[in-house]
């Protein structure tokens, strides 16, 4: 009778073939995954390894029959010194994360595709060894119209000009690591459908990750999950560069959950981007400001951030270039200082929350800000704006609201203000001080602004 011990012993031996032919392939781990893929070693195809001389005429080659025949290739460890690769229409090309490594020769460029359909890179080092990238290339890794793009699991060092260079590409950039660009980690322009999640990006010249248009219009990008870090302004401007997270022109672009430090000027930064969810993000000293929604946008929501260490805290700003329609809640604001990257115009930074039309501020906290915990407008520009229930301690002045004619409503009402120098709540004329604190007098005879039951200690 078949009893449990001698079924289980059946299994096993059974089994054991199955067990042992893996177990010959051990010592060949990437082999065995080119296999399991459907691929092919880049070695049957004549690039090799370690090889002394440039591989780039074999490496093109490879890539070229690669995608005649509709397969991946597998590239083994080692160096690999190529320069000048254009891409085919489909290129999946993956290797051993960390150790197989694709060296930039320095001849004009490492790779390029134009109107592609498939480029797919898995678990590759590219090094672009610091060299000179010639003038038409954007970046080390330059791929413009392709209809899917992968970049996944690779690391990307030493890029002469951005690290990664999208145009109108859609796609993935995820799980990689970006470092040492003289420009930009990831650079995209005009984008149809890109995800950007759960990279490291760090130690680069002028920008983080960047979701541009030529053309303000509908984007759709989302940058989730990514940690962006030590990012200069080398050249130079008030703006332009030193943002980890930088949306220009770029609509309905989500940017989330990523933790964003040490940027000469700010952490995410939005100018005319309309329909802008800048959401949970950390963002830990600044140069300049936190989170900026700037210039002819329509739309911003901006919740749940946390900006710890900066000049300004969080900017939704220039209703004079159109700037409207916004919602910031549920942020935290502390720690600024009231220098920043260039000589600022009055009334200087050191701002906790700065909003001006359209604007819903509600239960926000700022704490430990040298000049103003809020302003609420600028000059002539503020309209419909609603700051209520948030709390404001360790200010100069608690809020600044604008009381020039010609402004439109405001209310402000159910905050909580506590240890402030110069005022709870006061009206300015442009930079200018022009009442008494309205917190304890009320609206001050301004038929637009509404001030009421604020706590002040």
């Amino acid at each position: 009778m078949l009893n449990r011990r001698s079924f289980l012993a059946a299994v096993a031996a059974s089994a054991a073939p199955a067990l042992v032919r893996p177990a010959r392939a051990a010592g060949m781990p990437g082999v065995m995954t080119a296999s399991m893929r459907g691929s092919i070693d880049a070695t049957e195809l004549g690039v090799r390894p370690g090889a002394l001389d440039d591989q780039s005429k074999a490496f093109a080659r490879m890539l070229q029959q690669a995608a005649d025949r509709n397969i991946p290739l597998f590239l083994p460890p080692g160096i690999y010194m190529v320069s000048n690769i254009t891409l085919p229409r489909r290129v999946r090309l993956s290797g051993v994360p960390g150790a197989s490594r694709i060296v930039y020769g320095g001849d004009g460029h490492l790779f390029v595709a134009e109107d592609a359909d498939h480029i797919e890179l898995d678990g590759l080092v590219l090094d672009g060894a610091n060299r000179w990238l010639r003038d038409d290339a954007q970046g080390l890794i330059d791929l413009r119209r392709t209809l899917h793009a992968a970049i996944d699991n690779c690391q990307i060092v030493g890029s002469g000009k951005n690290a990664i260079a999208f145009e109108r590409v859609g796609g993935r950039i995820e799980r990689t690591e970006i470092s040492g660009a003289a420009d930009a980690g990831i650079y995209s322009v005009e984008a149809t459908g890109l995800q950007i999640s759960g990279n490291a990006v760090s130690d680069c010249a002028n920008g983080g990750i960047l979701v541009h248009r030529w053309q303000a219009a509908e984007d759709g990008t989302i940058v989730s999950g990514n940690r962006v870090s030590l990012i200069e302004a080398r050249a130079g401007g008030t703006g332009q560069n030193g943002n980890g997270i930088n949306v220009f022109r770029a609509g309905n672009v989500i940017v989330s959950n990523n933790m964003i430090s040490d940027c000469a000027f700010t952490a995410v930064r939005a100018n005319s981007a309309s329909n802008i969810q800048i959401a949970n993000n950390s963002c830990l000293r600044s140069g300049e400001t936190g989170i900026y929604s700037e210039f002819s946008f329509e739309g911003a929501i901006i919740n749940g951030n946390v900006v710890d260490g900066a000049a300004n805290g969080i900017s939704v700003v220039n209703f004079n270039e159109g700037g409207r329609l916004a919602v910031c809640s549920g942020n935290i604001v502390r720690n600024l200082h009231s220098e920043g990257p260039y000589v600022q115009d009055p009334p200087g930074f050191g701002v906790g929350i700065s909003i001006e039309a359209d604007c819903s501020a509600t239960g926000n906290v700022v704490e430990s800000v040298p000049l103003y915990g809020m302003q609420i407008g600028w000059g002539e520009f503020m309209r419909n704006v609603v700051v209520t229930g948030n709390v404001i301690r360790k200010a100069g002045t608690g809020i600044v609201v604008t009381v020039v004619e010609g402004t439109g409503s405001a209310v402000i009402s159910d905050n909580v203000i506590d240890s402030v120098k110069d005022g709870a709540i006061v009206g300015y004329r442009w930079a200018d001080r022009a009442t008494g604190d309205l917190a304890v007098g009320g609206a001050g005879g301004y038929a637009n602004l509404t001030i009421e039951r604020n706590r002040v200690s």
